[in-house]
């Protein structure tokens, strides 16, 4: 039985601890400091890096964008670190840290225990977790991302298709470069995309108002807040 006592602690204690990092939002932060108003009652009212670039400018846009990413990346490196000093460095299940601390953060992100469990759509934390898992998965995703963003110019449909699609990077690197004795099992294949297939399809029902908005041709394409200097 001690083996399943670690890895419950080992999943309690991270994903916590992950949670409670990701409930830091930084867009709330940087937006009061510079701007004195609160992010969430500004442009879209979203506590995203979207919303502070066009609504609260380029300097805690950057600031939101650097320090929402680093969460993510912090987050899944405790989970790591929780995972192997639990159930031990060398063993398939101690790479689950970084999913489920991943995951932990995106939901802080997304409902921050600090601010009133009203947050962002966790893009960015996101897409440190997609770095952390596997750098591939992220550099496909982030090409899909600006390749549609881009040509478009709506953000938010570049993000909801590459929150859709990580999921197949992921299996896909996976079964070409993992999938072998040695290496990782069916089981750590199966696991993983669903954990992935969880954390996409949350952040694809965090965009369902850019998703209505999108599709009555209502929403709004990026532009950055110009500043006075």
């Amino acid at each position: 039985m001690q083996y399943p006592m670690n890895l419950i602690a080992a999943i309690l204690i991270s994903a916590v601890i992950a949670y409670l990092l990701g409930s830091i939002s930084f867009s709330i932060i940087f937006t009061k400091y510079f701007n004195k108003e609160d992010i969430r009652t500004m442009g879209s009212g979203n506590a995203g890096m979207t919303n502070v670039l066009r609504s609260a400018g380029l300097k805690p846009g950057i600031l939101t964008t650097v320090f929402d990413f680093l969460k993510g990346v912090v987050s899944c490196l405790i989970g790591m670190l929780v995972f192997s000093a639990f159930l031990g460095k060398n063993t398939e299940t101690a790479r689950y840290g970084v999913y489920v601390a991943g995951i932990a953060c995106v939901l802080g992100h997304m409902y921050p225990i600090y601010f009133k469990f009203h947050g962002g759509k966790g893009i960015l934390t996101t897409a440190a977790v997609l770095l952390m898992i596997y750098p591939p998965v992220i550099a496909c995703d982030f090409s899909e991302f600006l390749v549609i963003a881009i040509a478009s110019k709506y953000v938010s449909l570049g993000s909801i298709c590459a929150a859709a699609t990580f999921p197949f990077w992921g299996w896909l690197f996976n079964y070409l470069f993992f999938f072998r004795p040695g290496l990782v099992s069916i089981q750590y294949m199966t696991i993983t995309t669903l954990l992935l297939c969880f954390l996409s399809a949350l952040i694809v029902s965090r965009h369902h108002s850019n998703i209505s908005r999108l599709l009555h041709g209502t929403e709004k394409k990026f532009q950055l807040h110009h500043e006075n200097s």
